[in-house]
């Protein structure tokens, strides 16, 4: 066994690999020889582009680059590796100073150094063990917040399964009400994908619309199952669901975004809903796509006072109320759905 594999065997540095690229081979074998002997594990490659392939395929901590090379220089090389790697530290070499690439393209390219190629290679081997203890705490920070994300997932997980319990108690109390948050969540994401929301908000949307009236976990009984008429006081107890889920879901990050839709998905366009009588656009966008599929769902749901209202009679008021208790945007959108896709509606009703 040569000394420089014994070395790199017993190194606690072998344990980082290290790609060296330069279209000049003699320059690869004297970086490897020369860092092997430092107890470094070093590929040597001679093609760049083939070097970008292996980066693309394969782990590396450390690469070190020439810049003036053929068939493309190293700048180029560091601008296709930036495409699908952000994370890997690269010095870049070159044999004079005023050839290295302006300092503007190493920022934009995060090229973390450079040094002049030299014979004795110090500076280099300077730099590199340089590199590594950055690595070292690149590592460790990943490795805390993996642990972090991870305590934080488990405690998420755990207050979205009460949650869930809270909200399928709500459900459970009145069978024609169940199934109805499926339903307005599933809605609520039809609309929001024809406007073209991110995926951050459609998933906003379905989360929103399951827990929107986890509020009615607060409601009497004799209140939220009264089959005739509410009485002026029991409707204003009522109309405290919206604060009362807002103050349940208030507790946990996880559930932040949904908050602006579970606490305003009663108001109305304008001005006229509950609890804070905003207009317009002062309503949060995900509030108002949610009251709107929360209306429909609650007029073709069947109830224990009424039948389900058939859905002309349902499209009739959704246009009615369109800009008075709807955003006219989201209700036209709505109607389209209804009027060509009703296909997917239909799916929904059936699923749940």
């Amino acid at each position: 066994m040569r000394l420089s594999e014994l070395n790199q065997k017993n190194s606690p540095m072998s344990k980082y690999k290290i790609i060296a690229v330069d279209d000049e081979e003699g320059i690869v074998e004297s970086l490897s020889v020369f860092l092997g002997n430092s107890g470094y594990k070093l590929v040597g490659v001679t093609d760049p582009l083939k070097a970008i392939e292996m980066v693309k395929n394969e782990h590396f901590d450390l690469m070190l680059l020439d810049f003036l090379m053929s068939p493309i220089h190293g700048d180029q090389v560091v601008e296709e590796i930036r495409k699908f790697n952000q994370e890997l530290y690269i010095l870049l070499l070159t044999g004079q100073k005023d050839l290295a690439p302006p300092l503007e393209t190493i920022r934009r390219l995060s090229i973390q150094g450079y040094c002049e190629k030299s014979d004795k290679f110090d500076q280099l081997l300077l730099l590199i063990e340089s590199a590594i203890k950055s690595i070292e705490q690149m590592n460790l920070i990943k490795q805390i917040n993996e642990e972090l994300k991870n305590s934080q997932e488990q405690l998420e997980q755990a207050y979205m399964e009460s949650i869930e319990t809270l909200r399928m108690t709500v459900e459970a109390k009145d069978p024609y009400t169940r199934g109805h948050s499926e339903r307005v969540s599933e809605y609520s994401v039809l609309i929001g994908k024809k406007l073209g929301l991110s995926e951050k908000d459609l998933k906003t949307l379905k989360i929103g619309g399951l827990f929107h009236d986890i509020g009615k976990i607060g409601i009497p009984d004799s209140i939220l199952l009264k089959e005739s008429k509410l009485t002026d006081e029991e409707y204003s107890e009522i109309k405290n669901h919206p604060s009362i889920g807002k103050n349940i879901l208030s507790n946990a990050t996880l559930f932040q975004d949904i908050i602006p839709i579970v606490y305003h998905h009663h108001e109305k366009y304008n001005g006229n809903g509950y609890p804070g009588k905003l207009v317009g656009n002062n309503i949060p966008l995900l509030a108002r796509i949610t009251a709107v599929a929360d209306t429909f769902d609650a007029m073709t749901s069947k109830r224990s006072y009424r039948n389900a209202i058939p859905i002309e009679i349902v499209k009739e008021e959704l246009l009615k109320c369109s800009g008075t208790q709807f955003d006219p945007e989201i209700a036209s959108i709505f109607l389209d759905i209804l009027n060509n896709e009703y296909d997917k509606i239909l799916e929904i009703q059936n699923k749940y």
